[in-house]
């Protein structure tokens, strides 16, 4: 359900923004646009590690629960937001934020409820259905906002209220509580306060610093981005000294102490900010150039870019399970490491496309890509959680999550100012030149000025820029343009002819950056050691062994791999 609302809104913002009658490309919609892009990941990653402790303190299951009931209150008001214009946009965004705090009690115990329910021995494979699970929502919210966004845009928010009710109703018949909460202990206010604070600082930063800022195409030089980032870095610096002062800490960070444990976040990390923007990376390149050329409307371009970059999400639900089987028997580190050796290696690959790109040789790429993915992410998952004490598997499966939620964030930010620097310094000219070749040099200084924001996210909400702009224009400048010509500059060729070399230049740095993280990615899972999983007598269920019929694990107190000689 929450990874459905996260792909089914990115394909029906073109819906969204006709329904509540907002231009995307007037003056100001562009905040709009972000925050309701961005304003629920941004509020789950602030809150994850905040309720992973929580539901440590006072039930996992009781409060994965009430993230079902919450994430659907906010579906259903989303579906009736009730006013149009900047208000409806507002409220929109509200909703939303309300479903982002159901979504964080979901993320942030998901994977604690299921390495809780299951032995060692099993947990990776399990953690993968998980995935899958995850992976198949995002695939069914592009194909449902494809056909609900055509009938009602409210309909995409009210998909989730029937699931929500089902979900909630069968996990609080179904859930059990496998371990005992520690309610004993006390909530870390300050640590609590000092995390959320810094990240949403951070995360808000860098959703500021790629909207446009007096007359620079970016908001890096925004006094307030610049304020909101360095006050956002000095609170997460002094995050750790508070944890160290307090009698509970919201997170022991003497678990980063343990190499599997830190090692299987840090690779985490680099992975999300190599391949987190990459998805949209590859929609922006179908929906602006890709499909337009080969004959797709503007209007029918954030569906079938949807469709076309499937064969990713395909390829990670393959693996998902299968690299998770695997690791339960060999461990996570070939496995995770040889998963992001492979996604480094489609980062090039893709570089090597030309923009009008044969599909076949595409699909290929990323389908690889995805079982790359598929193959880190469920061992690394489960290399993190079997280093994590019981107690505090709440808070590590929070971390974790908030790790990758942040990295995805970055990649983001990192990815969309490479496209957009090399735009705002190549698109005027290639304009400028393109006109001129069309016959109609006396619009080259209104396409000039063109903002590449704007271009970028008016094919990116399948609109198409020319015309919008023609719109506007005035009508001594093109109540002179033939009709033949007219029609070719508004069709579907000349943009993304236009456009092509500009954004493919900048589009190919984004790919090598994201194949240099990768393969640091897997230089970190490389060095998690071998396998370690944390074992409670009292709590865990019988510990596993490994293929070499050694036992693994460690006796309640101890630290490192154990060698206990009993058997199972």
């Amino acid at each position: 359900m929450a990874t459905i609302d996260g792909t089914i809104v990115l394909i029906s913002l073109p819906a969204i923004f006709n329904g509540i009658k907002i231009d995307p490309l007037a003056a100001g919609s562009f905040e709009y646009l972000l925050w309701i892009l961005f304003g629920y990941s941004i509020v789950t990653a602030t809150l994850l590690v905040t309720f992973g402790r929580i539901s440590d303190m006072f039930g996992r299951v009781r409060l994965y629960n009430m993230g079902f009931a919450i994430f659907t209150v906010g579906s259903f008001l989303a579906y009736l937001t009730p006013s149009t214009g900047s208000a409806g946009a507002m409220e929109l965004i509200s909703f939303r934020i309300v479903q982002g705090v159901g979504a964080a009690f979901l993320w942030s115990n998901s994977a604690a409820i299921v390495t809780d329910a299951f032995p060692a021995n099993e947990r990776a494979q399990a953690l993968g259905i998980n995935m899958v699970a995850a992976l198949a929502g995002s695939l069914l919210g592009i194909i449902m906002g494809g056909i609900l966004a055509a009938i009602n845009w409210r309909y995409i928010f009210l998909v989730s209220v029937p699931v929500g009710v089902f979900g909630t109703a069968w996990s609080y018949l179904k859930l059990k509580e496998v371990v005992s909460a520690k309610k004993h202990q006390k909530l870390d206010y300050w640590g609590n306060v000092t995390f959320a604070s810094g990240l949403i600082l951070l995360l808000v930063g860098v959703t500021y610093g790629l909207e446009p800022y007096g007359s620079s195409d970016m908001g890096w030089g925004n006094p307030w981005v610049i304020g909101a980032l360095s006050l956002g870095a000095a609170w997460l610096v002094a995050f750790p000294f508070i944890e160290a002062k307090v009698e509970d800490p919201m997170f022991k960070l003497v678990l980063f102490k343990n190499q599997a444990f830190s090692a299987g976040n840090f690779a985490g990390l680099l992975a999300a900010i190599g391949r987190g923007g990459v998805q949209l990376m590859l929609i922006i390149l179908l929906q602006g150039i890709w499909l337009p050329l080969h004959g797709y409307s503007y209007q029918s371009t954030p569906f079938w870019s949807g469709i076309y970059i499937t064969p990713m999400l395909v390829g990670f639900v393959a693996m998902g399970p299968i690299s998770g089987r695997i690791a339960d028997k060999r461990g996570a580190r070939f496995l995770a490491t040889m998963g992001m050796v492979i996604t480094g290696v489609t980062f090039i690959l893709l570089s090597f496309l030309p923009y009008d790109f044969a599909f076949p040789e595409f699909a290929a790429i990323i389908f690889v890509m995805g079982l790359g993915g598929g193959m880190f992410a469920a061992p690394n998952t489960a290399a993190i959680m079997n280093a994590s004490p019981a107690e505090q598997r709440g808070a590590a499966s929070g971390m974790r999550a908030t790790i990758q939620n942040v990295g995805q964030t970055a990649s983001l930010g990192i990815f969309f100012s490479i496209v957009l620097i090399a735009l705002a310094a190549s698109l005027p000219g290639a304009l400028g030149n393109a006109l001129s070749s069309a016959g109609v040099p006396q619009l080259a200084s209104t396409f000039e000025r063109i903002p590449p924001t704007n271009a970028l996210f008016a094919a990116f909400l399948g609109y198409n820029p020319v015309a919008s702009t023609l719109s506007v224009a005035s009508s001594s400048l093109t109540s002179s343009i033939p009709p033949a010509t007219l029609a070719y500059l508004t069709g579907k060729d000349f943009f993304p002819t236009a456009i092509a070399p500009a954004f493919m230049s900048a589009l190919r740095l984004t790919f090598y950056i994201g194949g240099v993280l990768s393969i640091a990615a897997a230089v970190a899972s490389a060095l998690r050691g071998s396998t370690y999983i944390h074992y409670d007598e009292r709590k865990e269920p019988e510990m596993p062994t490994e293929a070499t019929g050694h036992p693994v694990g460690e006796t309640s107190g101890a630290r490192g791999p154990a060698t206990d000689p009993r058997p199972g």
